[in-house]
């Protein structure tokens, strides 16, 4: 497939209009043993920006615990086991 965003665009077109009988895959591995996988491996939940207002002592605490300054990242998965629990 092209890198140009047009081409790449007019090739995706042709391909959904072919048959899928005219599709080849016989190149491609068929995967039958789906034991290993994991559900969910690549799911990232989408972000919100929000201003909040914390007090300092708490923000001081998560930042003097947090691995390469991701204080935020600590904070959030506080509230999200906050409210997990609460479910």
């Amino acid at each position: 497939m092209s890198r140009n965003p047009e081409k790449s665009g007019a090739e995706i077109e042709a391909l959904a209009k072919l048959d899928e009988a005219a599709v080849d895959t016989s190149d491609l591995a068929e995967i039958a043993d789906w034991s290993k996988g994991v559900r969910g491996r690549f799911y990232r939940p989408r972000k919100q920006s929000v201003t909040i207002r914390l007090d300092s002592d708490v923000v001081a605490w998560f930042k003097a615990r947090a691995n390469k300054g991701r204080y935020q990242t600590s904070i959030n998965q506080a509230l999200r086991e906050y409210m997990e629990h609460r479910r």
